[in-house]
This record gives C-alpha cells, sequence and structure tokens, in this order.
C-alpha cells in the first residue's frame, strides 16, 4: 500500500480535527443548576451549553432567578440585563473573567452572551 504525501497530509489534518472536536466536546461541560451554583468559579464551562441551547431564551427575570439564583449584577426593572459571574477560564491573556449576560427585552429574555469582564 503505497500512500502519497498528500494523502498523509490529508489524513494527519483528518486526524487532528477529530482529535480537537473530541476535545472540545470532553472539556465542555453542559448546564446543571447544582454545578451551577456549588462551583461559580467553573461556571464558564456551562456558558455554551447555556447558550447554545438557548436555556433561557423566552424566560422572565423571576425564572431566570430561580435557575440561576441571584445575579452578581442585578439592576432595577427598569434595565434590560443582569449579569452573572462565571469565573475565570484558562488563557495566556490577562482579564478578570467571564460573565453570562441575560438580555431582556419585553419581560422575556431575548439573547444571552458570554463576555470578558
Amino acid at each position: 500500500m503505497n500512500i502519497k504525501k498528500y494523502d498523509k497530509v490529508l489524513l494527519f489534518f483528518f486526524v487532528a480535527a477529530i482529535a480537537a472536536s473530541s476535545l472540545i466536546w470532553l472539556f465542555d461541560e453542559r448546564f446543571h443548576q447544582e454545578n451551577w451554583h456549588s462551583n461559580p468559579a467553573k461556571r464558564y464551562q456551562m456558558a455554551d451549553d447555556i447558550i447554545d441551547n438557548e436555556l433561557l431564551i423566552g424566560k422572565t427575570k423571576n425564572e431566570v432567578i430561580a435557575l440561576l439564583g441571584t445575579p452578581e449584577i442585578f439592576n432595577d426593572d427598569s434595565k434590560n440585563y443582569i449579569i452573572y459571574k462565571m469565573g475565570k477560564a484558562p488563557s495566556f491573556k490577562d482579564y478578570i473573567g467571564d460573565r453570562l449576560v441575560v438580555v431582556f427585552e419585553e419581560g422575556k429574555v431575548a439573547k444571552v452572551i458570554h463576555s470578558k469582564e
């Protein structure tokens, strides 16, 4: 069996892509309410699941607070967002940490943003 150099390069990149996808899936944690409350420093691991699966979309502010707890940054009812601090993901950049911004429109969650502080 004679594999050409071009085929070897393609095979290498294919295996690397599969390995990278597997590692991302392995270290990305699904949202669990108990874990969210018990380990605030690791909340950043659950942010993608919350956003990708639209777990908060359409919920009221009271429903979000019942699920995620009291936010760290809570504005009066005239403001249309609340913010949860989520700890600091491993990174080479120096920043304070991640946060989950829950944006409301007409009293319901319209979007959820994972941002850096």
